[in-house]
């Protein structure tokens, strides 16, 4: 499950990273709890949040599918767009505006192709995992 891995590596990162904008305000400020009133802590606040919020469905999706009917690049593609949105993201929190709007319309575009497409695999791949959770070995010969 390489791109699971990949994308589950790369979110991990983007979240540091997004923590790590967040402590320089707060450091600089001298703000350490909540926003006390900052606006720009608040958009990176908010920023880390929206990551938080969408990258678990995402991932779940990206994972499930690959699990499911293996790797393509398809997903690959996905993947990587999430990834560049999710960055795209912040920067348009912090007032580049075609970023935050890119960064927004990709995620909502990709969960609602990923979670059709979910939706849709038992139906066109059938079950690969029996009701037992058991793989069976195949017959011999």
């Amino acid at each position: 499950m390489t791109i699971s891995l990949v994308t589950a590596g790369a979110c991990a990162l983007i979240n540091l990273w997004l923590a790590f904008r967040i402590g320089r305000i707060r450091r600089a400020h001298g703000i350490y709890v909540g926003d006390g009133g900052n606006d720009v802590l608040a958009r990176r606040m908010r920023s880390q949040a929206n990551f938080v919020e969408y990258a678990p469905f995402v991932l779940i999706l990206i994972a499930l599918i690959e699990y499911v009917s293996g790797s393509s690049v398809l997903l690959w593609i996905a993947a990587a767009a999430f990834i560049a949105a999710r960055i795209a993201h912040p920067f348009g929190m912090d007032g580049w505006i075609p970023g935050r709007m890119a960064g927004t319309l990709v995620t909502f575009l990709l969960l609602l192709a990923l979670g059709l497409y979910a939706v849709s695999l038992p139906f066109t791949h059938g079950n690969p995992i029996p009701a037992d959770g058991v793989t069976s070995p195949p017959p011999s010969a």
